[in-house]
């Protein structure tokens, strides 16, 4: 029974997958028809479908979504960068560290890499090549950088890895992801300053330097943000789900009243394009419920996991194996999609090497952060190349030296589990 119906389970996904159809179709599908062939109970399937989204925590994942494009339509973006412009001020590769701080700063803001490499490329992508970059590294670059938006607070990954394994909080998560997060954005700088002494990038424009202090005027609205979410989380003054109202709210206010940039019209329009993301996320999770319910049941994913503990009992070599698999995982499928087909397998792996959860919530994050930014289904890639006009391949030799920096950050995470447990456990999570 069991290797039938895991049969049927994994290889109807992949088939599915492969034709084309929708990951959530290929999900429920697959589901289906292994509970229908070994008569585990067709009612469970709605049932199950109800239960994968009737979940408290998955309330702040929408209402993010929202809170992050609510700031990216209100001009947050282009008031943070002229401040870290003016931080960084004038010589080779500023403009490109800029770019890089503007990613990790909108990161604890909108929660989506996506969406930040979008809000970020709009702006830098034309300042970047009056300097001299060439459209294909800003691109790849603002892209990499993106990707720490799944890792810095409140990251819409963290929050569905949460859900999935109660075992680690939202708090702790959030704080777990702050130092990987930075070391994931700050890795970037070696290859954007390697390049940019090498080629003289960053010294080609006239345009004057912003002044400091007008605009830290302008952006202190946006830096204001993370400062409220993250505080208000610390102090328990609301939820993670409350936060990211308050969130959404504030940045309404901002966008109406401050910068005047959102009109009733542009509000209705964010108000659409947040319900339409969120509820292809909401899908996807709703059917990968049914899924895992097949897996559980005629444990599939127990057997999984034992197959793969069977190949070696050295912890380093499991952690490696499961690295690789991510991250060639990351470059075909986004974060929310490995989370719900792979997690179901690697939770008794992480049982059996009695690892920490939050720990290993956080690797786990950083693999899907680098395959957001690796060709071929580079998500944040595929974002920034559109706005630059430049094609995916003509990335690539770029996208490589990032990726080499973010996997020295990624090692460095996994071989010293401090670095993200040190902040939780110092706050007590």
């Amino acid at each position: 029974m069991i290797a039938e119906g895991s049969l049927i389970l994994f290889l109807g996904f992949a088939l599915l997958m492969a034709i084309g159809a929708p990951l959530a179709v290929a999900l429920g599908i697959s589901g289906t028809a292994v509970i229908l062939i070994e008569g585990l109970g067709i009612m469970s399937v709605p049932t199950n479908a109800y239960n994968g989204i009737a979940k408290y925590p998955l309330l702040a994942l929408p209402v993010f979504i929202l809170a992050g494009m609510m700031f990216e339509r209100a001009g947050v973006a282009l008031r943070i960068v002229r401040f870290a412009s003016a931080v960084v001020g004038k010589r080779r590769g500023a403009q490109g560290i800029v770019a890089i701080l503007v990613c990790m700063f909108l990161g604890g803001i909108s929660g989506s890499g996506p969406a930040d490499a979008a809000a970020v490329a709009m702006v830098m992508i034309p300042a970047m090549f009056k300097q001299g970059y060439p459209k294909t590294f800003s691109a790849t670059l603002i892209a990499a950088a993106g990707s720490t938006a799944i890792l810095i607070p409140p990251s819409v990954a963290l929050i569905l890895y949460s859900v999935l394994v109660p075992s680690a909080s939202v708090p702790a998560l959030f704080a777990g992801g702050v130092v990987p997060g930075i070391m994931a954005g700050l890795s970037l700088i070696i290859p954007t300053l390697y390049f940019s002494y090498r080629n003289g990038w960053g010294t080609a424009s006239d345009e004057a330097t912003p002044r400091f202090w007008d605009s830290f005027k302008e952006a202190i609205w946006g830096l204001l943000a993370p400062v409220i979410i993250l505080g208000g989380l610390r102090t328990g003054l609301f939820t993670p789900t409350e936060a990211a109202v308050v969130a959404a709210f504030y940045g309404l206010f901002v966008g109406l009243f401050v910068y005047r940039t959102l009109t009733l019209r542009k509000v209705y329009e964010v108000l659409v394009e947040s319900a339409e993301i969120s509820a292809v996320v909401l899908l996807i999770i709703s059917l990968a419920g049914v899924f895992a319910h097949a897996g559980s049941t005629l444990g599939a994913f127990d057997a999984f996991a034992k197959l793969l503990l069977g190949f070696t009992s050295n912890e380093a070599l499991m952690l490696l194996m499961i690295t690789i698999m991510m991250l060639i995982a990351g470059m075909l499928l986004d974060a929310v999609s490995i989370f719900l087909v792979f997690l179901p397998i690697l939770l008794p792996i992480v049982a059996a090497y009695k690892w920490d959860p939050v720990w290993f919530g956080i690797i786990l994050t950083m693999n899907m952060a680098i395959g957001q930014f690796t060709p071929p289904m580079a998500v944040n890639l595929m974002v920034t190349t559109r706005i630059a006009g430049v094609t995916m391949e003509s990335t690539v030799r770029w996208a490589l030296w990032m990726v080499g920096s973010m996997l020295v950050a990624l090692l460095l995470v996994t071989a010293f589990p401090q670095l993200a447990l040190w902040l939780p456990q110092s706050l007590g999570y």
